[in-house]
């Protein structure tokens, strides 16, 4: 008998990855979800087995640990889990100026954002390339297209690295048949905000700028379907990134300056 796909899912508690949970599961994948907090994926985890009758595994870790992917990618191995799609979306913002925040606190961000998905990639993709199929997202953001704003620091930086990241993958690995995809949404309800303290503000923005976390991942899964190593999801955040590119760089500062101070925390 085929086995069902297995798809692993960091951050899936909340927003984006919660979705490509639901998403993936009613495709016909098994899960493994991992992020903090088990009681949330452990609820999820109940509401997809009931809907979708497929097998759930739920291995609470901190991405901030150096440890955490090794050992994540050890209690795969000895659960017999291969996994074929890697959804690379665990990730948050940290508010206020680079010198406003302690260096442990920046040093978590970088783990987090940046080494363990590309750790995790490492990890995953040789079975993928030895079966001759395997998928991987890494949610970047719209951010990592525009110039870099004030405050939220590391933020841009760190998903214009997992742009560029993913174009390379995506090169040298599409011949085994494994597709590999930067999903870069702009605006997305979610808690994302309400985390980084920025609510409010967000909350002043016109709703025509702003997507839905599942119409984010239906794109998304879509766009590594097809093969495409850098996705935008949404007409106007599509549009952004090509006035962006052509406008005289001082003129993009000038505007991330402006525009940052409306949704960004640039306090010292």
């Amino acid at each position: 008998m085929t086995r069902r796909p297995l798809s692993l899912i960091t951050g899936a508690s909340s927003g984006i990855g919660a979705e490509f949970a639901r998403q993936l599961a009613a495709l016909g994948h098994d899960l493994v979800l991992t992020a903090r907090r088990a009681e949330r994926m452990e609820a999820l985890a109940v509401e997809l087995r009931a809907a979708h009758a497929v097998d759930i595994t739920v291995l609470p870790f901190d991405l901030a640990d150096p440890a955490a992917p090794q050992r994540l990618f050890e209690a795969l191995e000895q659960r017999g889990l291969q996994v074929d799609w890697l959804i690379n979306n665990a990730g948050y913002g940290v508010p206020g100026t680079f010198v406003a925040n302690d260096w442990n606190t920046h040093a978590d961000f970088l783990q987090v954002l940046m080494t363990a998905p590309t750790e995790l990639a490492w990890r995953v993709l040789p079975g993928m390339r030895e079966r001759g199929h395997g998928r991987i997202i890494n949610v970047a953001s719209l951010a990592g297209h525009v110039p870099g704003p004030a405050g939220h620091t590391l933020y841009a930086a760190s998903k214009a690295y997992l742009i560029k990241f993913s174009q390379s993958l995506c090169l040298e690995n599409q011949a085994a048949g494994v597709h590999v995809s930067a999903l870069c949404p702009g605006f997305t309800w979610s808690e994302f905000h309400d985390v980084t303290g920025t609510r409010d503000k967000m909350d002043k923005l016109p709703g025509f700028m702003w997507l839905t976390a599942g119409e984010v991942v239906r794109q998304g899964i879509a766009a590594v379907e097809r093969g495409d190593a850098v996705y935008i999801p949404g007409r106007v955040n599509r549009t952004i990134k090509r006035v962006v590119q052509l406008m005289p760089d001082r003129l993009a500062m000038w505007l991330s300056a402006r525009e940052s101070k409306r949704y960004r925390n640039t306090q010292v």
